[in-house]
Parts: C-alpha cells; structure tokens; sequence
C-alpha cells in the first residue's frame, strides 16, 4: 500500500515528502515552551527541539528513512521474485537434462540408440578378439565371410546351435530311478545360444529359434512354415517381425519401436513372438503372472499352468512322457527363456527344465554324454524357489489358424493381446 501521512493519514505515495511540506508545514513548528524557551515538537516520534531548523532536518530524516524503508521492500520483493524464477529455471532445466539422459539409458538399453545392429556389434567384437590376440586374423576374415553370407541368405548359420538335447534327456530319464517321478518333455528343440553378434540383447531372437526349430520337425505346421523351412538370422527375424507390424499386429507395440527393428539391437519380447507366430498362422497365446501366487515372491501356477499344458492329452502310465507339445517361451525382466519340459518328484514338487540363449554349446554338449546321475542338469532344472520375479509372461503354442481367424486375431491384437492370470 503506499505510504501515509502522518498528520492527516491521506495516501501520498511517493510524494509523501512534498505533499507533508505543502499541506502541514504550519504544523513542524508548532511551539511549546519550557522554562521560558519555545519548543518545537515532532509530529512523527514526539522529540521536541528548541530550534525549529533542527526539527526540519529530523522530519526530514524521518522522511527519508520510510521513503527508504518503502524502496526497501519493493527491492526485496523483486530480488525474491527474481530469485524464484532462476530457481524455477535451474530445476526445470536439471529435470529436463535428467529426462533426457533416462531417456538415452533406456534407448541403449533396449537397443534403440541407432548404434547398429548385428552385424555391426559382430564385426566391432572380432575385432576386438583380433586386438587381444584371441582370434587370428585368417579366423576373423573366415567368420566375417560366413556372417555375410549367413545376412544374404537370411538363414542362420547354425554355429550357436546344439541339437540332440531332448533325445538325451529322454534316454536318461529312462534310466533315472531316484526321485522323478513323471517327466513331460517336448518334441524336439535345438538349443541356439548368443553370438558375438547379439549378445547382451538377442534372447528373445534366439528364443524364436529354439521354438521354431521344434515346429519345423512337426508336421502339423508344413503348412504355416512352406516359406520358412530353415532357421532365419536374427536380422531376418527382425524384419519377418516388422511384416507382422505391416500386416497390423499390435500397432501400439510397433510404435514403440517406432516400427523399426532391422539393423538395431532392440530387445524383443512376449508380444513380438506372438505377432511373428501369429502372422504365419500359427495358434498361440499369451499368458501374463502378473504377480506371486505363493509364498517368498514365487509363483506355483505358473508351475502348475505348465504343467497342465504339458499333462494334457499325455496322460498315461509311462514314466517319460515325450509329448507333441512344442516349447513355451518364458519372459521375465530383462531376460527370456525357453521351456522344454517338466518334472514331478516323488514328493509332488514340481521341477521347470529351461534351455538357456546364455548357455554356450560347450555347456549344452556336456548333456549329449549325461551322467547317470544327473549332475548336468542342474544347468536346466528351475524349482518354483528359483523363478521369483515379480512377473513372467509365456507365450504357448497351440494349433493352427485359418485365414480367417488370423485375421480376427490381428484385429483382436490392436485392442488386447494378454489373458491375465488373477
């Protein structure tokens, strides 16, 4: 408010100076007088003075002082303003530099970064072998020269790759008289683990590959594989993935690779393995764990689902069941895995057997010659105390489409591809 004055309380703003001189000078000399002497009083703080000069300069004084005072506040008040606003401005900026150094996190993360891609990550880590003396250079233009030619054809080269794994099991399961009760196996799976083309980021390629490897030794799916008879590449994956999106599979999931995945290191996961399988017609669904259903984190349905899907059409007495099923994929946070088959113990518990993309063939081989007993698989076998993430998501195959229902799930696909597990 602006300042008043002291005599007559009128608003007089910043001319309170002017304003006092001209409406109430009169009043500054107002006498008194003691013991004889006339005496002038302050109209502002009571001080009387004996001479009417002196008292002017204090009421100028006094006037000075609150015009001062009244600047004061007004300085005051903008610096604070003036600070906030820098403040504001300082964690506006600090918040959008965080945003943005997350959002380039996630990027390399997940392999969105435009670093390149397979061939790119292949070609910089032999040469990386190369330069610590690992890989002689005669290996390493050999290699590149199969990498090639493996990205031309679109088939994958097959070094990764480790077949004769389920036979083995079951042969050994034959024989194995201590604590398993029952085991369900599926049909053949060849093991693919990760090259030095995607490794840290080509799980769930790989995956796709395990699986797929179990669908093109089944008949039943001659028809929905007649143009995909060998194991794809990882980029050729890539791109079959990037038709499904084209065809319009899960459009909202595209998007967040903004529908490119050729020639990146983008992780992949459950909804991008169902788009591909249901793209060439091949039935299959998605079921989401979305928390524990047992105690310490674990999750015994999910245990149980596998189960039931292994179990079904399989009952009978035999003790190795080597079932028609293919394998399931597994999804988790920040990792895939692919399921090949089930054990029950004698006391009912119940034993998950996983093949692993971060297992080498060096490892899987060791189970071509299993020992009698069973120390090997300790690299397969997953109790329900092992699998404790918060959620997992499988991906299971079972059937064929028509033309029709594929073009039902696409549309299906857009809206809700998940069946949720209370």
């Amino acid at each position: 408010a602006p300042p008043e004055c002291p005599f007559c309380g009128e608003a007089a703003g910043r001319e309170l100076e002017e304003h006092v001189r001209a409406r109430h000078g009169h009043l500054l000399g107002a006498p008194g007088t003691e013991n004889g002497e006339q005496l002038y009083e302050c109209p502002m703080c009571s001080l009387t003075c004996t001479d009417i000069k002196i008292l002017e300069e204090h009421v100028d004084l006094h006037l000075e002082e609150h015009n001062f005072s009244e600047g004061g506040n007004i300085r005051d008040l903008e610096l604070a303003q003036q600070l906030q606003t820098e403040e504001d401005e300082r964690q506006r900026s600090e918040e959008e530099k965080r945003e943005r150094e997350e959002f380039k996190k996630l990027q390399r993360q997940y392999g969105l970064d435009n670093s390149g891609g397979f061939k790119q990550q292949f070609l910089k880590n032999m040469e990386r072998e190369v330069d610590r003396g690992r890989m002689q250079p005669f290996e390493y233009h050999k290699r590149k020269a199969d990498m090639m030619e493996s990205l031309a054809s679109g088939i994958d080269d097959g070094k990764t790759k480790t077949s004769g794994v389920i036979e083995a099991l079951c042969t050994y399961y034959q024989n194995e008289n201590k604590d398993v009760r029952r085991v369900w196996l599926s049909a053949g799976v060849d093991h693919f683990h990760s090259s030095l083309g995607d490794r840290g980021w080509g799980c769930g390629y790989r995956n796709f590959q395990m699986l797929l490897s179990s669908l093109l030794q089944n008949s039943f799916y001659n028809d929905c594989l007649r143009d995909t008879t060998l194991i794809p590449s990882i980029p050729k994956i890539q791109s079959m993935i990037e038709d499904a999106w084209r065809e319009g599979f899960d459009p909202h999931g595209a998007s967040h690779f903004n529908n490119r995945l050729h020639g990146s290191k983008a992780w992949i996961g459950a909804c991008e393995i169902y788009s591909l399988l249901t793209s060439l017609r091949i039935k299959c669904q998605i079921i989401d764990f979305h928390k524990p259903t047992g105690p310490m984190g674990t999750h015994p349905r999910l245990f149980e689902w596998i189960l039931n899907y292994y179990s079904t059409d399989n009952e009978g007495g035999a003790k190795v069941v080597c079932t028609s099923k293919p394998p399931i994929y597994l999804q988790h946070q920040g990792h895939s895995r692919t399921v090949v088959g089930i054990e029950e113990k004698r006391n009912k518990s119940l034993c998950l057997l996983l093949f692993d993309p971060g297992c080498s063939s060096q490892q899987m081989q060791k189970l071509l010659k299993q020992n009698s007993d069973g120390t090997g698989l300790k690299l397969l076998r997953k109790f329900v105390g092992s699998l404790k993430e918060k959620q997992y998501q499988i991906v299971a195959v079972d059937g064929v489409l028509s033309l029709e229902e594929k073009a039902a799930r696409c549309r299906a696909s857009q809206i809700l591809t998940s069946e949720r597990i209370p």
